[in-house]
């Protein structure tokens, strides 16, 4: 069996993206199989745990106490799993998944100062989380874009920490930000024009470092961005660096080299990339089994990185 095969073997979500991204399947077929993630596997799946409330799991960012688990950050309540929605790339129009989004906008609040759910809260990663929902959900978020606009620090990322307590920028908050302006792009067309700088200077802040290495000593900041996970929830690694580079539109850049080099070496004598960092907490379902063990979730990422990689060189 090809990659192609294996992929095509796995949930909607997958299929209908690999054929989008790597078959360049005919529109008409991909947007056919677009509509099945709302109805069978994974996506269905998710929709179906919504409660009554709108909410997933009784909280914005949290579980309800009574659901939360001993061990670990629980990724069940309602921003992680419309997230994960979102990067299923659920049709945000088809009857279903807006219907669940909009009932969650109206009900669900946050944890930190019960704003709306469309609001945001203060800090950075969640803020970025509701404005990567909204703008798929074809909401205008111009009024968070503009508060997580503000917080930016002055070396061009972010950090879910207030200023007073840390001046410089995460490779995890900076992530989600950049996403969250890419969201808003893709949806209007354009950022407002104090935001659009945001996102280059954010990106070069991920570029100057190599995607993985510190300014000061050339050592890598964590391991654990070397190793990719999926879902990622909050967490940076670079296979989710060059995803976004991809998503946003960005030229390949030389700076990235090194971890373009790095996800080539990931891929095994078959062709397939592992799952290799799951995060701990409890999940909604468990789609892929086992740290170590093929996973079509990276193996179709890293696939359509390398494409436009490759496909920026020629």
């Amino acid at each position: 069996m090809s990659v192609a095969d294996w992929l095509m073997a796995g949930d909607p979500a997958i299929r209908w993206q690999t054929m989008r991204d790597l078959l360049d399947a005919d529109p008409i077929e991909v947007v056919d199989e677009r509509a099945r993630v709302a109805r069978e596997g994974w996506g269905a799946r998710l929709l179906s745990l919504q409660r009554e409330d709108g909410s997933w799991a009784g909280g914005a960012w949290y579980p309800s106490l009574d659901d939360e688990p001993a061990e670990g950050q629980p990724w069940t309540s309602t921003a992680h799993v419309l997230l994960l929605l979102t990067l299923m790339g659920a049709d945000p129009d088809a009857h279903p998944v807006r219907e669940a989004a909009e009932r969650a906008f109206a009900s669900v609040r946050w944890e930190d100062g019960d704003q709306p759910f469309l609001d945001g809260e203060s800090e950075a990663c969640s803020l970025s989380t509701a404005i990567s929902i909204g703008a798929y959900f074809g909401h205008d978020m111009t009024a968070p874009v503009g508060r997580l606009v503000g917080d930016r620090r002055d070396d061009g990322g972010w950090n879910c920490e207030p200023p007073w307590r840390s001046r410089r920028s995460s490779f995890h908050s900076t992530i989600g930000a950049l996403e969250a302006l890419t969201a808003h792009r893709r949806q209007h067309g354009a950022l407002p024009p104090f935001a659009g700088q945001c996102l280059e200077d954010g990106q070069d802040y991920l570029l100057a470092r190599r995607l993985m290495f510190r300014r000061t000593t050339g050592e890598v900041v964590d391991p654990a961005y070397q190793r990719f996970s999926f879902p990622t929830y909050w967490h940076y690694d670079v296979l989710r660096a060059l995803e976004h580079l991809r998503e946003s539109g960005a030229e390949p850049d030389a700076r990235a080299g090194e971890a373009i080099d790095m996800l080539r070496a990931r891929r095994s004598s078959v062709g397939t990339w592992s799952l290799e960092n799951t995060h701990r907490g409890k999940v909604p379902f468990v789609m892929e089994h086992g740290d170590g063990r093929p996973s079509r979730w990276n193996t179709l990422r890293a696939l359509r990185v390398l494409r436009w990689w490759e496909e920026g060189a020629r």
